[in-house]
C-alpha cells in the first residue's frame, strides 16, 4: 500500500503544472477552482464569525466567576430587566432538582447569582446560547458515554465561556481548563506544536474521566464540581473545618473564595439555559451544528496557510476548528496521528484532491523559499519562557526576539496587549533575517567573556546580587541595559563576574 501511495505522489508531482485544479509551485497565487453551494458557504461563514467573536468572552466570564460574591444582593435601584418572584424561582429550582442529580435548592445566595447574571451578564448568556449549539451535541454524547449527568455540559461555560483557546492567569487551558500537569496525567498531548487541552473532543473525553474520578471519591456531583475547581485537598479541608458536613452549601464558607462562587455560577447558568425562554433570553438560531464538520488524519506536515489556499477556507476558520495546533502547523509523527477538522463541504474538496495537495505541500516544503522546515526542526529547542519585567510591553518583547506581537498573543492565548509584571510568556525566538539578532535559545546565565576599557564603569557581582538589585543601585540603568551591555540572556549571576555599567566599547 505504501508503494502505491508513493507512486501516486510521484505522479501527482509530475502533474502539478498541467492540472488546472491543482496549485502550481511556480504560481503561489493559483487556487483550486472548486465551487461550493452558496447558501451553505454563507451559513459556514456566519457560524465561524460567531465562534471567532465569542472567543473574547472568556475574560468576562473568568472575572465574573472569580470575583463573584453570592452573598451580595442587588440594590433595589439597579436596572432590573427581569421579573422573577421568589415563589416562581423556588418552583423552577425544585423542578430542576427533580430531574438532575445535583442538589439544587433555593437559597438567597443562589438567587443573588441568578439575578446578577440576568442583570449584568445578559448579553454574555445570550452569546453562550448561540455558541453552545456548536459544542453541546459533542459534550452530551461524550458525557452520556461516561454516565455523567448531561447538565455537566454547563460547566464548560463557567470554565471557559466555550473558548477552546481560553487560558487562565495560572495557566489552565482549554474548554475544560486543565492545568499542564493534569492534562499530561490524563494523556493529553502538550508540546510546542500541539496542546490537546484545546481539542474539543479529546479534552471533553479527559474531563469526563476526571469528573468520574472525583465523583468516585465523594459520590456527590456538587462536591465533584467543587473539587474540579479547587482540587480535592481544599474540599477535604472544608469538610473537616465544617465539622464533617458533606453538603456543598454547608461547607461553602470554608472553601476558597473562587470556589464559593463557582458552584452557584454553575447552577445559575443551568437555570438560565433551562428557563431561557421564560426570561426572554434569545440566542441566534444556527444552521450548522458541530457535526457538520469532519476530520481526517494528515499524512504529511501541513500548515494552515497551505490548507487555506489549497482548500479554499480561511486561516481564521481553521484556527476555530483546529484550536489545539499552537503554531498553525499540523505536525506529522509516525505512529501518532494528528487530525484536521474541516467543514464537510471543504473536506470533500480536500479528500478528492488529497494526493495532489500533499504533492504540492512536499514541493513547497522542499523549496528554499519556505522557512517552515527550519521552524519545524528547531521550534521545540528554541522555545523560551520569558518573565515579564517592569517597563515591558508586547512590542518591546517582540522586537527583542525578532517575532510579531500577534505571534506572542497567539502562543500565549492573549486577547489584549496588557501584561502583568511576573507573567510568564512562551516565545519562539527567531532571527528576522539581517535584522537585530535575537536572544539565543540556550539561555546563558553568565555574561560573555569580555575586556574592559580603563574608563568603563563596572560592577563586581556579589553573593545575592541579581540584575534587578544591581539596576536599583545605579540610577538610570535598567535590567535590559545590563543584559544588552553584557550579553546576558538568563537571570542567574555568578559571584565575581564583572558587569559593564555603560554602553561603552571595550
Amino acid at each position: 500500500m505504501k508503494g502505491v501511495e508513493q507512486m501516486e505522489l510521484m505522479d501527482a508531482e509530475s502533474d502539478l503544472e498541467d492540472n488546472p485544479l491543482v496549485f502550481s509551485a511556480k504560481d503561489s497565487k493559483a487556487e483550486y477552482n472548486l465551487k461550493d453551494h452558496p447558501l451553505a458557504a454563507k451559513y459556514d461563514s456566519l457560524w465561524m464569525k460567531e465562534l471567532y467573536e465569542a472567543a473574547a468572552l472568556y475574560d468576562e466570564m473568568y472575572d465574573e466567576v472569580t470575583t463573584l460574591d453570592p452573598e451580595k444582593e442587588l440594590k433595589d435601584d439597579e436596572d432590573y430587566v427581569y421579573d422573577l418572584p421568589v415563589d416562581t424561582l423556588k418552583a423552577r429550582l425544585a423542578k430542576l432538582n427533580q430531574k438532575t442529580p445535583f442538589n439544587i435548592a433555593y437559597n438567597p445566595s443562589l438567587e443573588n447569582v441568578i439575578k446578577s447574571f440576568l442583570t449584568r451578564k445578559r448579553g454574555l448568556m445570550e452569546r453562550m446560547l448561540t455558541i453552545s449549539q456548536f459544542y453541546f451535541p459533542l459534550f452530551e454524547q461524550t458525557l452520556d458515554n461516561h454516565d455523567i449527568p448531561l447538565e455537566m455540559k454547563y460547566l464548560s461555560i463557567v470554565e471557559s465561556a466555550l473558548n477552546p483557546k481560553a487560558r487562565s492567569r495560572v495557566g489552565a487551558t482549554g474548554l475544560w481548563q486543565f492545568m499542564y500537569g493534569t492534562g499530561r496525567e490524563l494523556k493529553l498531548e502538550i508540546n510546542s506544536y500541539v496542546d490537546e487541552r484545546s481539542d474539543p473532543i479529546k479534552s471533553t473525553e479527559a474531563a469526563s474521566k476526571y469528573l468520574n474520578r472525583l465523583y468516585g471519591i465523594y459520590e456527590d456531583w456538587d462536591l465533584a464540581l467543587a473539587a474540579y475547581n479547587s482540587g480535592p485537598g481544599n474540599v477535604n479541608k472544608a469538610i473537616r473545618r465544617s465539622g464533617g458536613y458533606k453538603n456543598y452549601w454547608n461547607i461553602r464558607r470554608n472553601l476558597p473564595r473562587e470556589t464559593a462562587g463557582y458552584v452557584p455560577a454553575f447552577f445559575a447558568t443551568m437555570y438560565l439555559f433551562e428557563y431561557a425562554e421564560e426570561h426572554d433570553l434569545k440566542g441566534k438560531k444556527v444552521d450548522r451544528p458541530f457535526f457538520e464538520t469532519d476530520t481526517i488524519h494528515v499524512k504529511s506536515l501541513i500548515t494552515f496557510d497551505q490548507i487555506s489556499k489549497l482548500a479554499g477556507i480561511s486561516v481564521e476558520e481553521l484556527k476555530v476548528l483546529n484550536p489545539s495546533y499552537k503554531l498553525n502547523v499540523i505536525p506529522f509523527v509516525e505512529g501518532k496521528p494528528h487530525t484536521l477538522r474541516l467543514p464537510k463541504d471543504v473536506m470533500g474538496k480536500f479528500v478528492a484532491n488529497e494526493v495532489q495537495i500533499y504533492a504540492f505541500v512536499k514541493k513547497e516544503l522542499e523549496s528554499k523559499e519556505s522557512p517552515l522546515p527550519q521552524l519545524v526542526k528547531q521550534a521545540e529547542a528554541e522555545r523560551i519562557r520569558y518573565r515579564v519585567r517592569s517597563g515591558d510591553f508586547l512590542g518591546k518583547i517582540a522586537a527583542r526576539y525578532g517575532v510579531r506581537v500577534s505571534q506572542i498573543k497567539q502562543w500565549n492565548g492573549l486577547r489584549s496587549n496588557n501584561l502583568r509584571i511576573g507573567q510568564r510568556l512562551t516565545i519562539y525566538p527567531r532571527n528576522r533575517g539581517g535584522g537585530t539578532s535575537v536572544a539565543k535559545t540556550k539561555v546563558s546565565s553568565t555574561p560573555v567573556k569580555q575586556t574592559f576599557s580603563k574608563d568603563a564603569k563596572i560592577h563586581t557581582v556579589q553573593s545575592g546580587d541579581s540584575l534587578w538589585t544591581i539596576s536599583r543601585k545605579y540610577p538610570g540603568i535598567t535590567v535590559d541595559n545590563l543584559r544588552e551591555w553584557n550579553g546576558i540572556s538568563g537571570s542567574k549571576l555568578q559571584p565575581g563576574t564583572k558587569l559593564k555599567l555603560c554602553d561603552c566599547s571595550s
